[in-house]
This record gives C-alpha cells, sequence and structure tokens, in this order.
C-alpha cells in the first residue's frame, strides 16, 4: 500500500466490552476488512483500545461496526483519533 492510502487511527470502545469477545470481534472484523493493528483491553475494566492501519474507508467502516460488537457487548461510545500510520504493523493482533 503506497503511503497516501495508508490511514492509521487508534479507537476507544467503551461500555460492556470486556469479558464479552469484543477482542476476537475486533480482531475478525479488522482481518475481514484488511486493516492490521492491535487490539487491547484498557486497565479500566470498561474500554477495549484499537490501534489500527490501513485505507481510511476501511478504517471508518471498523468504526462503524464497533457499534454492534458481539452479543453480549453494550457499546456505550465508540471514539476515534486520526493519528500517524507507523508502518510497523504486518497482522491484525490481540495484545494481552
Amino acid at each position: 500500500m503506497s503511503a497516501p492510502e495508508l490511514a492509521a487511527a487508534r479507537l476507544a470502545i467503551c461500555g460492556r466490552v470486556q469479558g464479552v469477545g469484543y477482542r476476537m470481534f475486533a480482531l475478525r472484523v479488522a482481518t475481514e476488512l484488511g486493516l492490521v493493528g492491535t487490539v487491547r483491553n484498557a486497565p479500566d475494566g470498561r474500554t477495549v483500545i484499537v490501534t489500527v492501519e490501513g485505507p481510511r474507508r476501511a478504517i471508518e467502516q471498523l468504526h462503524d461496526r464497533c457499534w454492534q460488537g458481539p452479543p453480549h457487548a453494550a457499546v456505550e461510545a465508540v471514539t476515534i483519533e486520526w493519528i500517524t500510520p507507523s508502518g510497523r504493523y504486518h497482522d491484525f493482533r490481540i495484545e494481552r
């Protein structure tokens, strides 16, 4: 992917999103959209953080789908912060 096509963002998904399979959901959706990056639980117990790189339109689609989440999730907010792409990701992974 050429530099102009590459975008990056950090998404914070808040609500009942830990302990309900949200990280696996994010992994599946990001991979389906061809994105690379990471997903992890934040220490507050109610936020999941996604750091992602890829085409801007795919990141926007991920943002939209993050509102849904897996069946037992209750998403209250999804924020997106556009950041500078690092180019360091080669796949999408769950961080522990």
